[in-house]
């Protein structure tokens, strides 16, 4: 077994080898037609993705390893190994038996499969990987179709489910030998069974009482202090500190249960976090393909595929089937339990989750088709399409107020202030946007300003800000720093933000007062950012070393701060002299996803690691959940800082009034930094997946033989006695 691992994995480098000196011969024979940036870029976004196959495949061939040595390892164990290195419970165990005087039968028979039919499985799916592999170089382009450069693209794109593929494979392959290897060790934990239950020796047994005693005995924690508290009255010891410092990683603090939830309400939120962490991948794997088009943008001729009804595809399924979804699914938990009562209808969840899904699998097609409402941004969905959204927030609406009518505390907590009214004044929002009364002429571009703008403000952050002031409190194990605060930034928020809509059509036609009031409205909105930051970032005070030993508090401490800089930051591009820069500029491109990104996307995240191990009772890889945060954080930096330089010059260009094709081409350097950055943020969001994947999913647990030993003696002893 060991010759045929090492066969298959010095084939497999030298095929990937080889794939890649076609790769670079490509990129070099591009080089010599003047497209060397191109190549360039096309390896620096490809790169991310080709480091996570190496970490996947190289964590499979360690498991390989270990599965080989541990079947080595298996054959030498016996019963006097065993019996030497037996805990507490398991020497009482033994000593049961052996006292009760059991008659166990001996002949037991075991189905597990012959060794040369094992080694045949293991074999044939080897052999099924390097053909699948040695596929992969049948049909070699001709060099000349490499003179376009959506050719490699094409190719490299194809490579990438070629490359999932093969992750797939050593997935199973790593699970088959993982079963053979169990199948093994059952037999060895039965036959270490039957070597105990056989063995008769009065002396190993008179050293295993003395060594149950041993191993019974605990100290009482004050040989070495005594029972004196300590006092140092001379000041000598300084700088004392209690907690263990891990020098690689720090350890994290685990979720507690929370075995009280019923398990249909458990399985609801978890449904719609899982669909909102498809639609997560799906979404941004779009836009992915959208920012190469930026600086490839003949990478295809498809219609279905160009850059005008891709665009809109990608905004509107991280709007409404990621973030929609998302943040309902964790406000089905906060809800009922800041009511302390139950959630009221469990049905109506799943209703509203089936409609939501429908409206964004019907609009993806439409778009994609080119079927849209011609209006502006967020707001493409035709209105039957729509329709499904609204009613799906009706449905939770009244769901979360009768929740809510039965709560068995006196007062409403405030996060349900936030979730309630996100919701009431998103169907307001809805509607206006979609009723056809005043959509002509300047009526539609207000409403169009005022849809847009509080799509993101009364819906998505308003929820957010309501999840963030139980989560926060609850992850810190501390109440919120003022319940006043919380009061006044809700109600300024809804003073203000409802009416600076149109600050996006300033030096328009719209009348200059309402402009005016735009700006003065968005002014006032400093006055709840600065409450609603203030209450957060005092919470934390005090203990911002939590933060260190919890994989959630990151993204709920990163998700108040963006709230912070792009709120303040949205104040600024509202006054007249920074919106004729910065207005139709990719700075906006940055700014907006700052902002969902930083704020929502963080928030989300935080409140699923926060909350499914508390209703499944698994933890999340701890590195991976690190690798998540750190790739989604920098890819973010790495996105929306070059947009928002890139975007200001452009602006100065056009006030200068240059040529609008020298702001195209000044921006290409900008665009691929854009597109390294959303390489980066895709790949944290496969991680992200697999998370959650571990967080839900039953896997194959390792057989422990000592332990299987004993429970197959433990059950044949409570059959005899029986």
């Amino acid at each position: 077994m060991k010759i045929t691992i090492k066969k298959f994995i010095v084939a497999f480098i030298a095929i990937l080898l080889h794939q890649t000196s076609i790769a670079q011969n490509a990129a070099n024979y591009i080089a010599s037609n003047n497209t060397s940036e191109a190549s360039s870029w096309l390896i620096l976004v490809c790169l991310p993705l080709f480091i996570l196959f190496l970490v996947v495949f190289g964590v499979s061939y360690f498991k390989f390893k270990k599965t080989v040595l541990q079947n080595e390892v298996i054959k030498d164990f016996n019963a006097e190994k065993l019996l030497q290195n037996l805990n507490s419970t398991q020497i009482e165990t033994y000593l049961r038996l052996k006292n009760a005087n059991a008659n166990l039968s001996n002949n037991k028979n075991s189905d597990v499969l012959p060794s040369k039919s094992q080694n045949f499985a293991v074999l044939l799916g080897l052999l099924l990987v390097s053909n699948t592999v040695f596929a992969q170089n049948t049909n070699v382009a001709e060099k000349s179709l490499f003179n376009q450069p959506g050719i490699i693209i094409t190719i490299i794109l194809l490579l990438i489910p070629i490359m999932l593929g093969a992750v797939f494979i050593i997935y199973r392959i790593t699970t088959s030998l993982k079963k053979v290897g169990n199948s093994e060790k059952l037999v060895k934990a039965k036959e270490l069974a039957e070597e105990i239950k056989l063995a008769n020796n009065e002396t190993l047994e008179k050293e295993l009482i003395h060594r149950k005693e041993a191993l019974n005995y605990k100290l009482n924690d004050t040989e070495l202090s005594g029972t004196l508290v300590a006092d140092d009255i001379k000041g000598i010891i300084q700088n004392v500190s209690n907690e263990h410092q891990v020098h690689f990683t720090a350890v994290k603090k685990k979720a507690v249960p929370r075995p009280i939830l019923e398990p249909n309400i458990s399985k609801l939120i978890i449904w719609y976090l899982g669909c909102s962490a498809f639609w997560l991948v799906i979404g941004s794997g779009i836009g992915e393909y959208v920012g190469i088009k930026f600086v490839m943008p003949d990478i295809d001729h498809q219609s279905w595929l160009s850059f005008g009804r891709l665009r809109p595809t990608h905004t509107n399924m991280v709007f409404w089937g990621w973030a929609s979804i998302g943040i309902l699914g964790l406000g089905h938990y906060v809800v009922p339990t800041v009511s302390n009562t139950k959630l009221y209808s469990v049905k109506l969840g799943w209703i509203s989750l089936l409609l939501i899904n429908i409206q964004v699998v019907l609009g993806t097609i439409s778009l994609m088709m080119g079927v849209n409402n011609g209006g502006g941004e967020f707001r493409e969905y035709i209105w039957p399409i729509m329709a499904f959204f609204a009613v799906a927030l009706i449905i939770t609406l009244a769901n979360f107020v009768l929740t809510v009518a039965n709560r068995t505390t006196k007062e409403i907590y405030i996060s349900n202030w936030y979730l309630v009214s996100a919701l009431i004044f998103t169907i307001i929002v809805a509607l206006t946007a979609y009723l056809p009364f005043w959509q002509h002429g300047l009526g539609e571009t207000i409403t169009q300003g005022y849809y847009m703008h509080s799509g993101v403000g009364m819906w998505f952050t308003l929820f957010t800000l309501g999840l963030l002031y139980y989560f926060i409190p609850q992850q810190l194990n501390k109440p919120i720093y003022a319940y006043s605060l919380g009061i006044l930034a809700f109600w300024t928020q809804i003073l203000f933000y409802t009416i600076i809509g149109t600050h996006h059509f300033v030096f328009s036609s719209i009348a200059w007062w309402l402009q005016t009031v735009a700006i003065v409205g968005s002014a006032g909105m400093v006055i709840p950012v600065v409450a609603g930051t203030i209450n957060f970032v005092m919470t934390f005070k005090g203990h911002m070393n939590k933060v260190a030993s919890s994989y959630t508090l990151p993204f709920f401490f990163t998700a108040v701060v963006y709230y912070f800089v792009v709120s303040m930051q949205g104040t600024a591009e509202a006054f007249r002299y920074t919106n004729l820069i910065w207005h139709f500029t990719d700075f906006t491109v940055g700014h907006s996803h700052l902002g969902f990104y930083g704020i929502i996307t963080f928030a989300i995240w935080g409140g699923t690691y926060a909350i499914v191990p508390r209703l499944t009772g698994k933890e999340p890889p701890q590195e991976w959940v690190g690798a998540h945060f750190w790739l989604a954080f920098i890819g973010l930096l790495l996105y929306s800082i070059p947009l928002m330089i890139g975007g200001t010059l452009k602006g100065l260009m056009w006030l200068e009034g240059k040529p609008f094709i020298d702001s195209v081409v000044l921006m290409f350097e900008y665009w691929i930094w854009r597109a390294i950055g959303g390489s980066l943020m895709f790949v944290s969001h496969l991680i992200y997946f697999y998370n959650f994947y571990k967080m839900t999913f039953n896997k194959l647990e390792d057989i422990d033989v000592q332990k299987e030993a004993f429970n197959i003696l433990e059950n044949e002893f409570n059959s005899v006695k029986k």
